[in-house]
């Protein structure tokens, strides 16, 4: 079970992805390419390190008919994932592509408002499951107070798991030294949780930097989107440029390539590597329609791109 990677989300969605001629008010709009899928950052990371052939486990929060069709897609997926049932419904999300402007719109609802005794439930499966690595990705639900990962990177750090977080605002600033292996934050994240602007590659680096030594975090990998990635560890600073290609979706792409990125330090992967990994699985998502959808050909193929011409 060492390498094992437990992923929780605590407020999935129905993510709904299509494509439009144009989107304009008042009218109705037809949409095309049509695709569903199961997702939420925690969800994301398990289908993904699932395709590429990893050990995983799903811990998800869910309730109602919506809740149920998660569930059913995981299903269909072959993605292993233990249900939290919870009374509200789970949200459906909705993501757009219009043709004309080459812009995505996302449409993102609240989700439910989970009880102090549903929260329960999920604290209560996470110290109960086997893993090596403890993956907690997305928002937090209506009703769950801003140190519900902070609480669950301690109990976990405390068991010897290794804790990653991929949020943001309070629930992150809330986390920081509470025993976490890696924080995935985007520059705007970044930015957002320094309290400044980040506009070049030195400042970025030392912000990052900053947190590692200050003991934050063990590693903090920050994604720049069109600029790539960089990883800072108590080594030093790793920087990789993006993968040049076809921009079809950017749903889930940072949940690709954070389980790319967890699923080859589990295996083994120097942080370098492993950062490299994340690109791959990060550039593979991007190039396809619908939330984090990836195959491992692809993912392989990109990383060799990336290690051939590191620069």
């Amino acid at each position: 079970m060492a390498n094992r990677i437990v992923t929780l989300t605590l407020n999935p969605a129905v993510d709904l992805a299509s494509r439009a001629e144009a989107v304009v008010p008042t009218h109705k709009i037809r949409t095309t390419d049509e695709h569903i899928d199961p997702g939420g950052g925690g969800i994301n990371v398990s289908r993904v390190i699932h395709v590429l052939g990893g050990d995983t486990l799903a811990l998800i929060l869910a309730g109602g008919a919506t809740g149920t069709l998660v569930a059913d897609l995981l299903r269909e997926a072959g993605v292993p994932a233990r249900i939290l049932p919870v009374a509200g419904r789970t949200r459906v999300s909705l993501t757009v592509y219009d043709q004309a402007s080459r812009q995505e719109y996302r449409f993102v609802p609240e989700g439910p408002v989970i009880t102090p005794a549903e929260l329960a439930s999920a604290c209560d499966a996470v110290a109960e499951i086997e893993g090596g690595w403890l993956v907690a990705s997305g928002s937090l639900p209506r009703g769950a107070p801003a140190n519900t990962y902070a609480t669950l990177a301690r109990a976990a750090a405390a068991r010897g798991v290794r804790f990653v977080l991929d949020t943001s605002g309070e629930p992150l600033k809330a986390a920081l030294h509470a025993g976490l292996t890696l924080i995935k934050p985007s520059l705007r994240e970044l930015e957002h949780l320094v309290g400044r602007a980040l506009p070049d590659p030195a400042s970025q680096a030392a912000e990052a930097m900053a947190l590692v030594c200050a003991g934050a975090a063990g590693m903090v990998a920050v994604t720049l989107g069109a600029e790539g990635a960089l990883l800072a560890t108590v080594a030093g600073v790793t920087r990789l440029p993006a993968l040049s290609g076809p921009v079809r979706s950017a749903v889930g792409a940072g949940d690709a390539f954070l389980a790319s990125m967890v699923l080859a330090l589990a295996r083994g992967a120097t942080p370098p590597d492993a950062l490299a990994w994340g690109i791959a699985g990060g550039s593979a998502a991007v190039e396809s329609v619908g939330t984090a959808r990836v195959t491992r050909a692809a993912v392989d193929a990109c990383y060799r791109r990336i290690v051939s011409n590191p620069g």
